[in-house]
């Protein structure tokens, strides 16, 4: 179950690094707020991956419920409920503003993911 996979560990750093510049450069109304979530759960699943191999739609199901279920917590405004309303490394790793949008941009993202492991074990029969 345990096993290192070099491919996407590089994707986890390339998305990560994606993600630090869209947060640092990018302040629109559309690729910060929207493309940093597409993103996310790609990211999320990729670092997963890089060191457990676990089916994809297993591991693509968890990375999203995860990430759902973060998002509810801001619905719940659970920073505040924790006493970390005060905490930055809180409010940025929790988040503290409930979207429905946000919950679109996961399971695009992962559908994205699974569009992309499906393509690319269909390369690999050939």
């Amino acid at each position: 179950m345990i096993k290192f996979n070099l491919s996407y560990l590089l994707l986890t750093i390339a998305i990560f690094t994606t993600e630090v510049l869209i947060a640092l450069y990018i302040h629109d109304a559309i690729i910060r707020p929207y493309g940093g979530d597409f993103l996310i759960v790609i990211l999320i699943y990729c670092f997963i991956r890089s060191f457990i191999n676990a089916p994809c739609l297993l591991t693509a199901a968890w990375v999203l419920v995860f990430a759902y279920a973060v998002e509810v917590s801001q619905y719940f405004h659970l920073v505040n409920v924790l006493g970390l309303q005060n905490s930055k490394t809180a409010k940025i790793l929790m988040g503290t503003s409930f979207s429905f949008f946000d919950l679109g941009m996961y399971t695009l993202g992962i559908l994205t993911v699974l569009f992309l492991e499906n393509a690319v074990a269909s390369l690999k029969k050939f």
